[in-house]
This record gives structure tokens, C-alpha cells and sequence, in this order.
């Protein structure tokens, strides 16, 4: 989550969730059970509203159970589970009904705080509702009054995993199932905030009221340094979104919020922008030569500030005049106005660093 994506040129093209994968293999292979042949394709709805096909391959069965896989495509939405096979296996059951498990590939949930309770498969609620009703849809279509047992697993999965937020979020062994609408967006800004609001979300479960809100992978290690007192669920990966993550940690309940980061990001804050993109503001350098000037930074100094390509540079600059007071004062910044984004109520820390982790300067005020 915290490395730049090239975004491709042109229309993109849209994906679909392994909720919608799960569906169409667990169709495709409860077809292949009742009527004891391959099925080469599954037609299903997605909550999106549309019909969507999905070939199958590897399709297997037996008079007591069969099984159908497909290649998960994410469209242009570069996503850790895209090109995964999905797989699902359906049997038979005696009583009536649609039981759905995970098999291998396919995480458990270990900590509360989650749409799914402890102990159980992590496949989503929206994923669970697909599986069942696409399923009892088939067997009433075919007048079958027993029951079948769905069991979806994701080759390699435990693996796949690791580059997702499951690990934080104690989901153990495997992927999730997951997706709302059956379809990706790419670049779907939803996706991220969903995964900012779980990770507060189990963190208040465990009891935790600090978090520690960083922009990316390195400042994240930087900000576990800082506070080696917190538990892992207390760091969530914010990415751009400052504003939305702030206001949602307040709404969770979070009584303090740490913020750490670089000053790239951090001088945006400063200027009161809460969505910190590359694209979405310029850095205003004009606003950072009248906070150095306010620094004691010498004359000469501020003027090249204003002149600047990158807050990098600006950071060196003032460095190199022995002024550190500026780093506190945008520190100070960005506590004021993320405390007047959220409305108040909630104490603001903000450390900034070096790209080597190296601390610059920090502030803190209490809502």
C-alpha cells in the first residue's frame, strides 16, 4: 500500500472481487455435481447490479462432491490477490441449507473487530450472501431439497497475504474474500479508506485509544520506533488520507492521534490540505518561507525557500542555517489543523522525519 502505482494510460479497465471469483466457481461446480459434467463457465449477478461470465477451468467431480477454479483478474486496479486462482468445492449435505467455509489459502479471523467473528473463514458478509443465494437459486431451480457445503481455497494464498493488511488486522493463513459490489474500481479510492476504517476498528477492540497515523511503509517503521510502548494494531498506514483517517480514528473513539511522516506530505497538512496526493495541491512555498521567516531563519535563506522545487529542499536549507524551530512550528501547523478538520475533541501528536527516519522537529495539542 505505501509504494507509488504507475496508473496506466487511457480508459480502465474495470476487475472483479474474489467474492464475485468465489460465486461463480462455487455455481460452476455445483452445476458440474448435479448433472455430472464439466461446466466450462458460470453466469452470475453481481451486486453491481449486472450478469457477468466467468470461465472455469479445472473443473472436477464425483458423485459426492465437484470443484471449479478461475483466474482472478483485478482489471487495472493493481490489487496483491489479482491473477490468484480461486477455487471452490461443493458437496453435498444432508440437511438443507448452504454452509460456507475456507479452505486452504483463505484467512481466519482471530481478533474481534471485524464483519466476521472470530474463529470463522475470512470471507466477507457481501461474499457469503452471493455464495449462499447464487447457490439455493440452483438447487430450487432443480428441485433439490438437500443441502450443500462450499468450501473456497486460494492456492498460495498464505502467501498473497502478507502483501495485504490481513497480518495487522489478525487474519491469519491466508487471503480474504472479499468485495461489496462484485466489481473493482481502479484505483478505487474506497478499498483503501475501507481498509483505514478495519484497521481502527480492531484497534479499538483490542482497547487501544492512541493510533499512530503514517503515510506510507518506511515512516510506519519509523513511527514504531518512536513508540515502542504500542501494540502493532495501533499503526495504521493512512496513505493521502489525512482527513478522512483523523475524522474516522475520532469517530472510533481514538483519544490521541499520532501523526508521523515527512515533510513532502507533512508541509500540505500544514496548509491545511487533507488529502495529500502528488496531484492534489502544490506545496506553497511561499507558506513555508513565512513559517521559516517566523523560525528566525535568516533573509537570505527564506527568499531561496520561496524559490524552492521540493520540501525536501526546504528542509535542507533550513538544516544548514541551524534553525530547528521551524520543524516544530510545522509540526504545530499540522496538529491545528487537523484538530480544526476533526472539529476538536481529540489530542494531536505530529513527529516529523528524515527519509532515513532521522527526527526533525514535532508538536502536539490537546483538543
Amino acid at each position: 500500500m505505501g509504494e507509488m502505482l504507475e496508473v496506466p494510460e487511457g480508459p480502465l479497465r474495470h476487475g472483479y472481487t474474489t467474492g464475485a471469483c468465489a460465486t461463480a466457481c462455487a455455481k460452476g461446480a455445483l452445476l458440474a455435481l448435479i448433472h455430472q459434467r464439466p461446466v466450462q463457465e458460470a453466469t452470475i449477478h453481481i451486486p453491481a447490479g449486472q450478469w457477468v461470465t466467468f470461465p472455469l477451468h479445472d473443473v472436477a467431480f464425483t458423485p459426492a462432491f465437484a470443484r471449479a477454479a478461475t483466474i482472478k483478474d483485478g482489471g487495472d486496479d493493481p490489487d496483491a490477490t489479482h491473477g490468484a486462482t480461486i477455487i471452490a468445492t461443493v458437496s453435498w449435505t444432508d440437511a438443507p441449507g448452504v454452509e460456507i467455509d475456507g479452505g486452504e489459502g483463505v484467512g481466519r479471523v482471530t481478533k474481534p473487530g471485524l464483519p466476521i467473528p472470530v474463529g470463522e473463514a475470512a470471507i466477507n458478509p457481501v461474499p457469503r450472501r452471493m455464495i449462499r443465494e447464487t447457490c439455493e437459486a440452483v438447487l430450487a431451480e432443480h428441485g433439490i431439497g438437500r443441502g450443500v457445503r462450499v468450501v473456497v481455497s486460494v492456492p498460495g494464498g498464505e502467501e498473497i497475504a502478507k502483501k495485504t493488511m490481513n497480518p495487522r488486522l489478525g487474519i491469519i493463513g491466508g487471503i480474504s474474500i472479499l468485495g461489496t459490489r462484485g466489481i473493482v474500481v481502479p484505483f478505487s479510492t474506497a478499498s483503501y479508506k475501507a481498509s483505514i476504517a478495519l484497521g481502527l476498528q480492531v484497534a479499538r477492540e483490542q482497547g487501544i485509544r492512541t493510533v499512530v497515523m503514517t503515510t506510507g511503509g518506511r515512516s510506519e517503521k519509523y513511527g514504531m520506533r518512536m513508540y515502542p510502548e504500542l501494540p502493532q494494531e495501533a499503526f495504521i498506514e493512512m496513505g493521502d488520507f489525512v482527513g478522512f483517517s483523523a475524522k474516522h480514528a475520532k469517530r472510533t473513539g481514538m483519544t490521541e492521534i499520532r501523526f508521523v511522516g515527512m515533510m513532502g506530505k507533512f508541509s500540505k497538512v500544514a496548509q491545511g490540505i487533507m488529502m495529500v496526493h502528488a496531484k492534489s495541491a502544490p506545496i506553497d512555498f511561499g507558506f513555508l518561507a513565512n513559517l521559516a521567516e517566523a523560525s528566525g531563519v535568516p533573509p537570505a535563506v527564506c527568499a531561496d525557500i520561496r524559490e524552492a522545487n521540493t520540501a525536501n529542499q526546504v528542509a535542507d536549507m533550513v538544516l544548514a542555517a541551524g534553525c530547528p524551530r521551524f520543524f516544530d512550528r510545522i509540526a504545530q501547523a499540522c496538529c491545528e489543523q487537523v484538530l480544526q478538520h476533526i472539529g476538536g475533541g481529540v489530542r494531536i501528536v505530529t513527529r516529523l522525519v528524515t527519509l532515513d527516519g532521522a527526527e526533525l522537529g514535532g508538536a502536539s495539542v490537546d483538543g
